[in-house]
């Protein structure tokens, strides 16, 4: 049997409520960091003085995740059987997963690469952007991209630390990286005169240092996850286990891209028509989707927890503890999803201020923003919690090894729906409110298709490994 490591977590013994807790906060700390982060790229760009860079950053969101959600989907794909083979204790196929997805990182990551400065300047014109807003949104995306090797890499090496448990070391990682990578974006913007190309050479920066400090401790790592350089080949039988669970969720979220980004382009228009030659829609609804970003990678936190926390109890075969898994999960993220939504509607003025200050000097353009933003809040982050329940659910069925069932639940529910929405409801009332409700009704009904099905999923596992009576463990156990 495995030893558990100072920072990695028992999951297969014990209370497990506390322990989920522990798995999600410190995710959460980092996932919240990097938003921060991210934030502050869009804010600092702001600060350049350079009209659109706000709005030209937002543009790119939906084209950007549409390539990087493919290999962030091979990292589930990483996730699930490294921490199967955790399960199992099968010491060998552990290593096996985790050297051969660092080398399909490094492939994919310079594959995005390549599709990304081919197709970023022409799919972003396709959206709607022109003009000085498609300069800038091209010049992001080119120096962007171009660090795609580094951000894949760093990627799959946070999802190995967190299938054995540990959340702890990427937290430290990313709070030192981020820190770096602020001040870069202060040095390039406001000492070197730079706009939207300073802050994104900042995020290459700092996603080189992630590898290569990630790197120094896997390295030094004693355990069963260890990086040793020279087994660095793709194992067939760990590729295609990767690839079966990875597979799934990287087309899922090409797709959940595509559809946000005929959402984005829906916006776009209405920015058009309502500003000719300005970008107040636009502007506002990136300030209030940066924001809502927030809401989300906390909720993703006990997302990636019900993956790591069901794979490892789906690879021991202890299925009775995967229904207190799911207890725990879904207590947890709701509290994260109230406190979220709270904060953000609490705050809202001044948090908005912060993105779209600068436009209060034109009254028009500044109320055009914030009644965007506040749409957006009041319509998406206050039904908030649905959206969490539906991550769960999907990281539950992906751990007890249905990716591909996972998926086609988040497509139909979720994607198709949007882009029904928008082709046939939304011409009916052609607001930015009938935009976004679209998110929350998808949100309810893909959190409840994903409830039924793992529940009758895991009851077959049941019946086909039947378990010995456990001795309770309280806290949801």
């Amino acid at each position: 049997m495995k030893k558990t490591g100072r920072n990695e977590i028992n999951m297969l013994e014990g209370p497990l409520l506390g322990k989920v807790f522990l798995f999600a906060l410190p995710l959460m700390a980092t996932n919240l960091l990097q938003m921060l982060y991210n934030a502050a790229d869009m804010i600092i760009a702001g600060m350049s003085g350079v009209e659109g860079a706000i709005g030209a950053i937002g543009t790119c969101g939906a084209m950007i995740n549409l390539i990087l959600n493919i290999f962030s989907g091979f990292a589930i794909g990483t996730n699930v059987v490294v921490a199967r083979n955790i399960g199992r204790g099968d010491e060998d196929a552990t290593s096996r997963a985790v050297h051969t997805s660092l080398v399909m990182a490094l492939l994919f990551g310079g594959i995005c690469t390549a599709v990304g400065l081919f197709i970023s300047r022409p799919l972003l014109r396709l959206l709607g952007d022109e003009g000085h807003i498609l300069d800038l949104a091209s010049l992001y995306t080119r120096i962007y991209f171009c660090g795609t090797p580094f951000l894949a890499v760093s990627n799959y090496m946070i999802a190995i630390l967190r299938a054995k448990g540990d959340t702890r070391t990427p937290l430290y990682v990313l709070t030192g990286t981020g820190l770096l990578n602020v001040g870069m974006n202060l040095f390039f913007v406001l000492v070197l005169k730079m706009s939207v190309d300073g802050v994104a050479y900042a995020t290459l920066i700092a996603n080189a240092m992630n590898v290569l400090i990630l790197g120094i401790v896997m390295i030094r790592d004693t355990g069963w996850c260890r990086l040793v350089l020279k087994k660095l080949r793709v194992d067939r039988a760990a590729m295609r286990d990767i690839l079966r669970d990875g597979l799934p969720a990287g087309v899922q979220g090409a797709l959940f891209s595509l559809s946000n980004m005929l959402i984005q382009s829906t916006i776009i228009g209405l920015n058009n028509a309502a500003c000719p030659g300005g970008s107040a829609v636009i502007d506002g609804n990136a300030a209030a989707t940066n924001l809502e970003g927030f809401a989300y990678v906390a909720t993703n936190s006990v997302y990636q927890a019900s993956v790591t926390f069901t794979s490892q109890h789906h690879g021991a075969r202890k299925y009775k503890r995967v229904g207190s898994v799911m207890r725990c999960c879904y207590f947890v993220t709701a509290l994260v999803a109230l406190a979220c939504t709270a904060i953000l509607l609490i705050f809202r003025e001044p948090l908005l201020h912060l993105y779209i200050g600068k436009a209060a000097q034109h009254p028009e353009a500044y109320r055009i923003a914030t009644e965007t933003a506040y749409t957006r809040f009041y319509v998406n982050v206050a039904p908030y919690v649905t959206l969490a329940f539906m991550e769960v659910g999907s990281g539950v069925l992906r751990g007890l090894g249905k990716s591909t069932l996972s998926t086609v639940i988040s497509l139909l529910g979720s994607c198709a729906f949007r882009l029904l929405w928008i082709y046939l409801i939304f011409p009916l009332w052609p607001t930015l409110t009938m935009v976004y409700l679209s998110y929350p009704i998808s949100w309810t009904l893909t959190a409840a298709t994903h409830f039924t099905v793992s529940m009758i999923v895991r009851k077959r596992y049941m019946r086909m490994y039947p378990e010995p009576p456990a001795v309770s463990d309280d806290a949801f156990a």
